[in-house]
């Protein structure tokens, strides 16, 4: 492929400005097109938890979770909850979630590939935000997953999966979690110290500082909202926009979870879909962990970040369209001060902080990085669900060796967008 092509980035999330960097390093002109803020707050990637957890390696999906699904259409504030009125529209992707988890060895595949793609991620992360000025928002300094037994962990097949492919962890029994963690609640007996991860501590903050200095490098960024992708011959000339066509030779569907409408519109209708996913920030916490953490029972995601206590978490499946349920940010905030019962259960409102977004994924919980059936001049990145923020620093690296022809630093087969085609 020629060199200094003209690469259309549609979507400024963390993979898209990722993706801008890592293309102007390889000599490309770069136009990041996104009729929203980078970081702003309408981004899955501003309301992320903040974990840089290269060992999320397990997929949502696991052998048994069949049984849980009609637990999930009854109970609207539990970790996973179906919207009745989306259940149609949704079942399609069900049924493939569903089955990419069916058995043991469809599950470590998965793991395996996501460990390709996330280890190191704290690291390279850190090379960015240095590069963009802001390295205090980046932290490798550890996460910890607290259990109320020691029981809970050893039958748990995601830490067995996450031993195989080459995580490492220190172990901590009841005694040694005080000493760490004395706001926690007694009730927790056991925890694991995953020493490699790391923590960003403004996801908003941190994108848009990649923007800028983008920006402050070369790319330009088109605030327009992207409607499909002008082919000719086989070959790409433009993205096609609401407020004209933007010729290129080159372009990234980097869209989150409205990246669906783009790929179908060169005959890829890949089963995307929405996890909801809501969060609660308590400012000026009286009390909380020492270290990132996340309770095995809530199923949620406790970080600190320059703008208070965040509780990250839960899964709901309603589409893009339905308005939220604000119930199930007060059911994080609940567990919340449940985990650290020194934080009084009548915070006030003004100190409490809500907020709700949408996280692209597929039902294998491989995101989609590679080309278009249609063309070699589309390159998809989209779809990594839990792992978005993790993620996006080598998805932008392997978007900038796709678009230059070059041979990607991991095996993408696993994250072939075809896969389900």
């Amino acid at each position: 492929m020629p060199d200094g092509r003209h690469v259309a980035i549609i979507g400024a999330g963390a993979v898209g400005v990722i993706s801008a960097i890592e293309a102007l390093r390889e000599g490309h002109r770069v136009t990041l097109i996104d009729p929203g803020e980078p970081g702003g707050e309408q981004a899955a990637s501003y309301g992320n938890a903040g974990w840089l957890s290269s060992h999320s390696v397990i997929p949502p999906a696991e052998p048994g979770v069949w049984r849980k699904v009609p637990g999930y259409l009854l109970d609207p504030l539990g970790p996973l909850a179906i919207r009745w009125s989306y259940l149609p529209k949704a079942l399609p992707w069900l049924i493939k979630y569903l089955l990419s988890g069916w058995t043991a060895a469809r599950v470590e595949t998965t793991a395996f590939a996501l460990r390709d793609l996330l280890k190191d991620a704290p690291l390279l992360h850190r090379k960015l935000a240095e590069e963009a000025g802001v390295p205090e928002l980046i932290e490798r300094n550890g996460v910890m997953h607290v259990f109320t037994s020691r029981g809970n962990f050893d039958n748990d097949l995601g830490w067995r999966l996450r031993r195989k492919v080459g995580v490492e962890w220190l172990e901590l029994n009841a005694d040694e979690m005080r000493q760490r963690e004395p706001d926690l609640d007694p009730r927790y007996t056991f925890g694991v110290v995953v020493e490699e991860a790391g923590r960003c501590r403004d996801p908003g903050a941190y994108v848009a500082a990649l923007a800028d200095h983008a920006i402050a490098s070369g790319a330009k960024h088109v605030r327009a909202k992207a409607t499909g992708l002008k082919l000719s011959g086989g070959r790409l000339v433009a993205v096609v926009t609401e407020t004209g066509e933007i010729a290129c030779d080159a372009a990234v569907v980097a869209a989150g979870a409205r990246s669906k409408q783009l790929t179908a519109s060169v005959g890829d209708p890949l089963p995307l879909e929405t996890e909801r996913g809501y969060h609660v920030v308590i400012e000026n916490p009286e009390a909380g962990p020492r270290s990132s953490m996340m309770a095995s029972d809530a199923k949620l995601v406790v970080n600190w970040t320059n703008k208070g206590l965040r509780a990250a978490g839960t899964v709901e499946i309603a589409g893009l369209e339905a308005a939220p349920n604000w119930k199930r940010a007060e059911i994080l905030r609940n567990h919340l001060v449940s985990m650290f019962p020194k934080l009084p259960k009548d915070i006030p409102a003004s100190r409490v902080k809500t907020w709700f977004g949408h996280r692209p994924s597929m039902p294998d919980g491989r995101p989609c990085i590679g080309y278009a059936r249609a063309s070699r001049d589309i390159v998809y990145a989209f779809g990594h669900g839990h792992v978005g923020l993790v993620g996006s620093a080598r998805t932008g690296r392997l978007v900038a060796q796709l678009v230059s022809g070059k041979a990607p630093e991991i095996p993408l087969a696993p994250f072939a967008p075809d896969r389900f085609l």
